[in-house]
């Protein structure tokens, strides 16, 4: 610094410390970070917590919970849940028939022959088989089902025919008249005979339905299998009917016909299972197996008649008399088949199906040997068994 010409300079002069102080008293934010910063306090600075907005917090919400994410559409749960129709129904034809028990004889041993009920054999006739039902829920993981199948006029007929009207049928009438005629004038020494049968199957189901997966016509590719479970109500029928028609060796005397009527009626709980596998882009495979234990209310007619004029015991009592038993019965069924979605609302279907059932009375084993009062006719034997089977084809509906 210069006074006055031909002076010395002077150094500059330090400031002193109270100057710096005295320049940064004033309560600036910004002066207090440098007046840090000058005595080494840039690092506390950089965590000092000052006054002003707060930052927005580093978190992305999940895109389910928000929304979804910007620039694209929101999902919400019930765009992912399954939209196929919820009520079905279908029907099919059946063609089925029944095994037979151990036939009972209908006459004495004449040249090498005798009659015997199992020789009316059992034809196929025609049935139906209907259903309907709804899936609930918003899987739509459960059904209620209503099925209805029968089978009607399993018939067959055996015949025999003497040239020397040397029958003696089974069985005998002892005691028994037929207005006011012995009934043994109808039963020996007669020309011919002739066994009819008529038998009828009737099945009613209700059941609820539980999928483990999805419904088996709406398969995923990835997934070509599926499995449900059943339980439920069932009742289910066989009633057979059997008819001897004697021709006495008398044309003088009407036939004499002697009926049985054997009704099963099983009903109970049951449970099972329906296993479905897609092997084709539309065509599956299916099996549906089925199991109860039932309460069997078993009743049986016996009848003797000619010409409309019903047969009467010696204590004028008719030759009409009905027979009752409660026993428990079994049982099994499956069904096996394939189908084919046409389309997401129509089923095309073919199978077979066997049902098993046993601890049951049936007339064959109801055949009297002699016929003499109602305590003769009184009795029901149970502990037989049959198996009814045949196929199916038809259709159902998804709307």
């Amino acid at each position: 610094m210069t006074d006055r010409p031909g002076s010395r300079t002077l150094p500059p002069r330090r400031p002193s410390i109270a100057e710096p102080v005295a320049r940064y008293r004033m309560p600036s934010h910004a002066r207090l970070l440098e007046l840090v910063a000058i005595f080494g306090g840039a690092a506390f600075a950089q965590d000092a917590v000052l006054p002003g907005p707060l930052p927005p917090p580093m978190y992305l919400p999940e895109p389910a919970e928000s929304g979804g994410l910007a620039g694209f559409p929101g999902a919400s749960v019930a765009d992912m849940l399954p939209d196929w129709p919820r009520w079905f129904a279908g029907a099919n034809g059946l063609v089925m028939t029944r095994t037979l028990p151990t036939g009972a004889a209908t006459m004495q041993p004449l040249a090498g022959v005798q009659l015997t009920t199992a020789d009316t054999g059992a034809s196929w006739p025609g049935g139906v088989d209907l259903h309907v039902g709804r899936w609930f829920g918003p899987r739509q993981q459960q059904a209620i089902e209503l099925i209805y199948w029968g089978v009607f006029g399993i018939n067959g007929t055996a015949t025999y025919a003497s040239p020397t009207d040397g029958i003696v049928a089974i069985p005998q009438a002892t005691g028994v008249t037929v207005g006011g005629t012995p009934a043994d004038q109808y039963l020996t020494g007669a020309s011919l005979q002739q066994v009819n049968r008529s038998d009828i199957i009737n099945d009613i189901e209700i059941n609820w339905v539980y999928s483990l997966w999805d419904r088996p016509e709406f398969l995923p590719r990835e997934r070509a299998v599926n499995l449900m479970w059943l339980a439920g109500f069932r009742f289910f029928e066989v009633y057979d009917s059997l008819q001897l028609t004697t021709t006495p060796g008398n044309a003088a005397l009407a036939p004499l016909a002697l009926s049985l009527d054997t009704n099963n009626n099983i009903y109970g709980a049951q449970v099972g299972a329906k296993f479905d596998w897609r092997f084709l882009p539309r065509v599956r495979f299916t099996a549906v197996p089925k199991f109860m234990i039932g309460g069997n209310a078993i009743t049986n007619t016996t009848t003797l008649a000619s010409g409309g004029t019903t047969a009467t015991f010696a204590g004028g009592q008719p030759v009409d008399v009905q027979a009752s038993l409660g026993v428990f019965s079994w049982l099994g069924s499956v069904d096996t088949g394939v189908a084919w979605d046409v389309t997401p609302h129509w089923s095309l279907w073919m199978g077979y199906r066997v049902v098993g059932v046993g601890n049951i009375a049936q007339a064959d084993g109801q055949w009297p040997v002699d016929i003499s009062s109602p305590a003769s006719l009184s009795g029901i034997a149970a502990g037989s068994s049959t198996i009814v089977h045949g196929g199916f084809a038809g259709f159902e509906g998804r709307y």
